[in-house]
Parts: C-alpha cells; sequence; structure tokens
C-alpha cells in the first residue's frame, strides 16, 4: 500500500520507507534513516538520523527516537539506534544512539514502552519487554526477555536484568538482577519468584518450584553465593531455568542485586 505522508511533516529525501508507512502532521523524519513497513509516525515525533526501525513499530506524540548520546565520550562518531518489528513507543520517550563508532543502542520486538521513559546510549532491550511510565535507563544497560521495569524504575549504568524478572515501581538497581524474580524496594531486595508471568509463558509449576529453590538458596540460606551455587548443582534438578540462573551469575561474576552482606566467596 501507499504511504501517507501528511504535508505539514518533514521527511528528508534520503531517509528509506517501506510500504504502508504513515507520518502525522509536524512529524519529522531525518536523513538516513530507516523506516520498515506498516509502521505510525505519530505528531510532533522526531525519528533522527542513523536510526532504523523495523516494521509494524508506532511511535508516539512528543518521542524523540536516535538522539545523539548524552554523554561526555561521544564526540560525533557515527553511531546508531537500531529497533526491531512491532513496538509501541509512547509519549515523550527518548532514546539514545550509542556513543561509539559503528555502535548500536537496540530495541528488541514487541516491546511495549510507555510515557517519558529515558534509554540511554548502548543499552540493549530485549523482545516483548514492557517499560513503564519514567523508567529511566543510563548507558550500557543490558535487559533480557519478557522482562518488566514498572514506573519510575531507574538503571544504573552498565547493569544488566535477566529474562523474565519484573522490578517493582520507584525501585533502583545498580548492578545485576538475575532472570525469574521479583525485586522491589530501595535498596532493591529479593521479593520472589515471578510466578504469575511464568505461568503465563507456560512454564510448569514443577520448574517455578525448582526456580524458587535456586533463590531460597542464594538469598535466604545464609551462605555464599558461591557455596549456593555449588548446592543448586546437587539439589535442583537440571533444567534450562536452572542452568540460565547458573550461567547467569557465573557470568557476572557472582556479583548480583539483593546480596547486602556481601558473602559472595
Amino acid at each position: 500500500m501507499a504511504n501517507i505522508i501528511h504535508p505539514l511533516a518533514f521527511v528528508d529525501p534520503t531517509a528509506k520507507l517501506g510500504d504502508n508507512v504513515k507520518v502525522d502532521a509536524f512529524a519529522f523524519i531525518d536523513r538516513d534513516t530507516v523506516i520498515g513497513d506498516n509502521c505510525k509516525i505519530r505528531p510532533h515525533a522526531s525519528v533522527l538520523h542513523n536510526t532504523i526501525l523495523g516494521n509494524d513499530n508506532e511511535i508516539f506524540e512528543g518521542a524523540v527516537i536516535g538522539a545523539n548520546p548524552q554523554d561526555f565520550r561521544w564526540h560525533g562518531e557515527q553511531s546508531f539506534l537500531r529497533i526491531g518489528n512491532n513496538n509501541k513507543i509512547h509519549e515523550h520517550v527518548i532514546i539514545n544512539r550509542s556513543i561509539h563508532e559503528g555502535g548500536y543502542t537496540e530495541i528488541g520486538n514487541n516491546t511495549f514502552i510507555m510515557a517519558q521513559t529515558h534509554i540511554g546510549h548502548d543499552c540493549k532491550i530485549g523482545n516483548w519487554c514492557v517499560l513503564g511510565n519514567g523508567v529511566k535507563l543510563a548507558g550500557d544497560v543490558t535487559v533480557g526477555n519478557y522482562v518488566i521495569l514498572s514506573s519510575s524504575v531507574i538503571g544504573h549504568e552498565c547493569s544488566t536484568v535477566g529474562e523474565w524478572t519484573m522490578i517493582k515501581g520507584g525501585a533502583r538497581f545498580n548492578g545485576n538482577v538475575p532472570p525469574f524474580v521479583i525485586m522491589a524496594h530501595n535498596p532493591i531486595d529479593y521479593y520472589g519468584v515471578n510466578a504469575y508471568i511464568l505461568r503465563k509463558g507456560n512454564m510448569s509449576e514443577d520448574i517455578i518450584d525448582d526456580i524458587a529453590k535456586c533463590y531460597r538458596l542464594i538469598y535466604q540460606s545464609g551462605t555464599s553465593v558461591r557455596n549456593a551455587l555449588l548446592r543448586i548443582r546437587e539439589d535442583v534438578k537440571q533444567s534450562e531455568q536452572r542452568d540460565e540462573i547458573l550461567r547467569f551469575i557465573e557470568d557476572n561474576n557472582q556479583k548480583i542485586v539483593g546480596i547486602f552482606n556481601a558473602v559472595y566467596d
């Protein structure tokens, strides 16, 4: 189908638009951008240069997509923002490009980003995520698949959030949040297993129970993280989810949020 470009919108001649793209009044499409099929760019939204949008995305009023990085280390390097398919990016969201030459900030597929969220340079956001109103992510934050960041969550630079995790509203995380959990409060603390959402993901009750056993050993047994991992290997039946918990914690040098007594060794 033909594109619908409002006469009061600006679309740079170098922009590459797919089929059936709708650009509303006062929207701004910058140079060297790519916008996939069936995208909708709402009034006053800006898609800035070196932004690559996949198919079926909707950018709402006032959002600024592909903004220059807010970082003193960036000195005009050619960097990019890449967004997958079927995402909703709501009002006044700001997403910055990478600070590195040829680098990418990345948003996956089927992610819902609510109003006034800020996603900093070089962040990697997975698939099927929900970012609530006013979420703030500093640079180099990695968010796994199926993650929910509730309203006003703040993520500090170089932090990582594992898959299927929920962080409750207003919490701040400065470090690595393991998969399949709920985290809450300030300072951030373990709040249980994200069982309701895991059931929505068709995980069995046995798997959910085993995840809970893993985190009882990590957070509630009084032992070190190292010993907890050894006990998980011995006591919890092997599964994809158990192995993901072990992998995440070991890949991050056993440093995870919610361990207040520094019992890592």
